[in-house]
């Protein structure tokens, strides 16, 4: 059985379209207008309003808790300050990952962590001893995405604090008369922010930011048009670029954090005294170069993909929907070595673009590959260039 989230009254209210998907068994609109390129564009010239609602959410809580979750984030949350995010990861003890997500501190022993599946049974067989409380809070919070260039201003009407925040901080504050927590994260590669809200206080909440939103051009945006962000930011999604290690069937399905680009994460991994999860296999990932690929960003030469398709007859399509699938990549023999996880033409760049696993020796930015894509029912190769992630990347995002 479906459910629905807290702000769904408002939500289908708003829907144009009555297409809905399921997310976490939630409802969650596809989109709400007839383009999901018209959503798309709120988000990048002015504001959108996502309902993030269905993501699961953990509370980690005690003297423990900064111990405990050192020992099972890649991520060190020791440098993690009150009032401040970080996007991080959870491996198995082989380092490959199982999933990701944003972790919130609001106190010294208190924090809170987004998910896209459930974990709380993996977290909680992990507590051992340690003084922590775990628990799965994902039905006391919905969770609204404003996102956009007009994002700070909008949500400066509506609460204090929020307009000095910076990128990743976090703002306890009031909207609606409603005690929120504001940080500015988001999925979509912009200036944004989540908020999270009581669950009986989010209708509230969500008029008065809608409210506050009038004269903007302001819309709320279904999974079409967070996806198209998502891509164009680089931003990796489970089950399309990458698999939990939980439910992989071989290692050809599971991937480590350096694999996905995430290295940065562990310069310290040499010296560190924390033995998180994964980290003995990491780091002699690291030491040895054993890393199998690297995803990285491509973007298809529009002269090839106009050639091709003028050749077979056809006029080049331009066509914006995501494609989170597999299409191949190949060396100049058109031996294969390696595949896009995720495709779409960018509105922004006038481009086809894609996040794909390439081979080490070709992961630097400008190294050439060719992509596999349909012409007329059979397959050609398209030229396409390694770029460096994200390949949409304004500096209002971190400003």
């Amino acid at each position: 059985m479906y459910r629905t989230s807290p702000f769904h009254e408002r939500t289908s209210a708003l829907s144009e379209t009555g297409l809905w998907e399921h997310w976490a068994n939630h409802l969650t609109a596809v989109k709400y207008q007839s383009s999901e390129k018209a959503e798309y564009f709120a988000i990048r010239n002015s504001a959108g309003l996502f309902d993030s609602s269905p993501l699961f959410k953990y509370r980690f809580h005690g003297p423990d808790a900064e111990r405990f979750l050192a020992g099972v984030m890649a991520r060190d949350p020791r440098t993690l300050a009150v009032g401040r995010a970080q996007y991080t990861l959870w491996c198995d003890d082989r380092g490959f990952v199982i999933e990701d997500g944003v972790l919130l501190r609001t106190a010294a022993d208190d924090f809170l962590l987004t998910a896209a599946e459930p974990n709380l049974a993996y977290f909680s067989d992990l507590a051992g001893r340690l003084d922590v409380g775990i628990q799965d809070v994902s039905d006391a919070y919905a969770v609204l995405a404003v996102q956009g260039p007009r994002s700070r201003a909008l949500l400066g009407r509506v609460a204090t604090g929020v307009e000095e925040l910076p990128y990743f901080g976090l703002a306890m504050t009031s909207i609606g008369g409603v005690d929120v927590i504001v940080s500015r994260t988001g999925y979509t590669g912009d200036l944004g922010y989540e908020i999270w809200v009581p669950e009986d206080g989010a209708i509230a909440v969500w008029d008065a930011v809608w409210d506050a939103g009038r004269g903007y051009g302001v819309v709320p945006f279904g999974m079409l048009a967070l996806y198209m962000a998502r891509i164009e930011a680089g931003l990796i999604l489970l089950d399309a670029d990458f698999r939990s290690s939980r439910f992989a069937w071989t290692d050809k399905d599971r991937t480590t954090p350096v694999e996905l680009g995430f290295e940065r994460l562990f310069r310290d991994i040499d010296t560190t005294d924390r033995a998180f999860v994964g980290r003995d296999a990491i780091r002699r990932e690291l030491a040895e170069g054993t890393s199998r690929w690297k995803l990285t960003g491509l973007t298809v030469s529009w002269q090839d993909w106009d050639r091709l398709h003028d050749a077979a007859g056809m006029i080049p399509p331009k066509d914006h929907t995501p494609i989170q699938d597999e299409y191949y990549l190949y060396d100049d023999d058109l031996h294969q070595i390696g595949y896009a996880s995720s495709l779409m033409y960018s509105p922004m760049l006038q481009r086809h673009i894609a996040l794909a696993r390439v081979p080490l020796d070709r992961q630097a930015p400008g190294s050439r590959v060719k992509l596999e894509w349909p012409v007329n029912h059979r397959y050609e190769y398209f030229e396409a260039e390694v770029a460096r992630l994200p390949l949409f990347d304004p500096p209002r995002r971190t400003a």
